[in-house]
């Protein structure tokens, strides 16, 4: 677990623009399985979440189509939440940072880590504003 002060900051580049975090398995379940779209975050503290993940994450949602929701969660931090949030993204194996998009409870677009690290934001946003213009 990684402490609260540490943590503080990077949760609040994502909730600052709208994102709801999540804390427990319940809440994971209730958001995933909403009708629309949701967009999950598994947040970190690594370089590539910084640097990557969640500006390319804030960037996507500056598009005509969006999802009806956005939430996240935190590697190290939720684990339940985190663990109840991978186990709706089977069959991708566990990975943070990491996107997914859900449709009605549905998977229908995935961004592993290896999607985002060492690739800039610019282009994981084009790849989330794909997604949401097919599924969203």
């Amino acid at each position: 677990m990684y402490p609260a002060e540490l943590v503080k900051p990077m949760r609040e580049h994502l909730t600052q623009v709208g994102f709801e975090e999540l804390h427990n398995a319940e809440a994971v379940d209730t958001a995933i399985e909403k009708s629309g779209t949701t967009l999950v975050v598994v947040n970190s503290v690594c370089g590539c979440a910084a640097a990557n993940a969640r500006p390319g994450a804030i960037m996507s949602l500056e598009n005509d189509k969006r999802p009806t929701q956005t939430v996240t969660v935190f590697a190290g931090v939720d684990k339940e939440a985190v663990a109840k949030a991978r186990d709706h993204m089977v069959p991708f194996p566990p990975s943070s940072p990491c996107m997914a998009l859900f449709k009605d409870g549905e998977l229908v677009h995935m961004l592993e880590r290896h999607h985002i690290e060492g690739r800039p934001a610019e282009l994981i946003a084009e790849n989330l504003m794909n997604a949401y213009n097919e599924h969203c």
